[in-house]
């Protein structure tokens, strides 16, 4: 386990099987305590509770390591954790936001990742109590989803 606090990753619609394969081994590697799939993010098993195949080749049985709870809709996830006394961080550009390198874990954190294109929805960065997110510097504008959860994890809490 990172640290001395429990460390959640929130995956907002991510919708490639392949990114959420990938999540999954790295927040194994990190030490993550529980991964949140919400709305059209894929599980690790379909519908019939078998192996998806596409997930397997990526997360290499990390799915079996770390924990995963479905909640239909992200805020539905947040309240839970907020109710635990979890602090909700979310990584988006956003205004008034920090730079991830500036942050530090001092409680139970839950990270918030969002969708390929569209990013962490706005309705659900108004329910997390801080932003942060990794400055870009090239001409792209964001990091893939599963390396922009590994910046984060590998940064800010380990």
């Amino acid at each position: 386990m990172p640290g001395k606090h429990k460390i959640y990753v929130v995956l907002d619609n991510v919708r490639s099987i392949h990114n959420v394969g990938s999540i999954f081994r790295t927040a194994d590697c990190a030490g993550v305590s529980k991964i949140f799939l919400c709305g059209v993010t894929p599980s690790p098993f379909d519908r019939f509770g078998r192996k998806r195949a596409a997930f397997q080749k990526v997360a290499l049985g990390a799915e079996e390591n770390v924990a995963c709870e479905y909640k239909k809709k992200t805020e539905q996830a947040i309240a839970e954790l907020k109710r635990a006394g979890v602090k909700v961080v979310a990584v988006e550009q956003a205004v008034n936001t920090m730079s991830f390198k500036d942050y530090v874990v001092r409680e139970d954190t839950a990270f918030i990742f969002g969708a390929e294109v569209d990013g962490v929805a706005l309705d659900v960065l108004k329910k997390c109590d801080e932003i942060i997110e990794i400055p870009m510097f090239g001409k792209k504008e964001s990091l893939n989803v599963s390396v922009a959860v590994g910046v984060i994890l590998f940064a800010i809490c380990n």
